[in-house]
């Protein structure tokens, strides 16, 4: 498999899909590539403005996509697929549709057999066995929290160490040990802003600025940055 698993789609101050744009050109290749985008967990705006976002930044290195909304069977479009491109948004409703749409194992399929995917975000999440450690409101129900599990481990995309000033809540780190105190099985990955999980050749490797933050039931969370061998989260 070759996954790029990106925390974030935009940096504050940067235009849109900016600061992995060069990582995604690489990780694609040298050859143009017209990658399937899937567009599900857009909820405000529509799936062509979202197309015509992404396109935007991915023909500016080199590369295209075209949502798989314009195709009347996606199920054949996954089958037909160079690459594969999720992009964030609301997790629930991207997983709702993924289900709906029959998904889950025609794009296992296609990943498990080398096609590229890069999934920022919720796109990021649905790489995971589960949705459980999103940041999203459910404003819909999926019928499974189950996602394509082509890693064992959790990411929480957007992984910040402390909450807003004056907010009285439980902290990310608080409410991911809740979650590893239920799934103690399961290691949770917080993926911080600008950084992105690269798997290629069997290794998993992070890149960007900042650490990330692994969680494991019994262990304190462990720090680890560019240069690691994360390989072992996929034990």
């Amino acid at each position: 498999m070759r996954l790029l698993l990106i925390s974030n789609s935009t940096n504050q101050g940067e235009p849109y899909l900016d600061h992995p744009k060069y990582y995604i050109r690489d990780f694609l290749g040298k050859t143009h590539v017209k990658a399937l985008f899937i567009p599900y967990a857009a909820v405000t705006f529509s799936y062509d403005t979202y197309e015509l976002k992404v396109s935007e930044r991915f023909r500016e290195v080199g590369h295209d996509v075209v949502s798989i909304h314009r195709f009347s069977d996606p199920v054949a479009a996954v089958r037909e697929a160079q690459a594969i491109v999720i992009g964030g948004g609301n997790t629930w409703k991207l997983l709702k549709l993924i289900h709906g749409n029959g998904l889950i194992e025609p794009v296992r399929e296609r990943v498990g057999s080398g096609v590229p995917f890069i999934g920022w975000s919720a796109g990021a999440n649905v790489a995971c066995p589960t949705i459980m450690t999103t940041n999203d409101m459910p404003v819909v129900e999926p019928g499974s929290f189950r996602a394509f599990g082509f890693v064992p481990f959790q990411i929480n995309p957007h992984y910040l160490d402390a909450n807003p000033e004056g907010h009285a809540g439980e902290t990310r780190e608080q409410r991911i040990e809740e979650y590893i105190e239920m799934n103690p099985d399961i290691r949770v990955a917080g993926l911080r802003e600008g950084t992105m999980f690269l798997l290629e050749k069997g290794r998993l490797g992070l890149h960007g600025p900042r650490k990330a933050r692994i969680f494991k039931k019994g262990n304190p969370p462990e720090e680890l940055g560019e240069g690691d061998d994360f390989s072992f989260l996929l034990t």
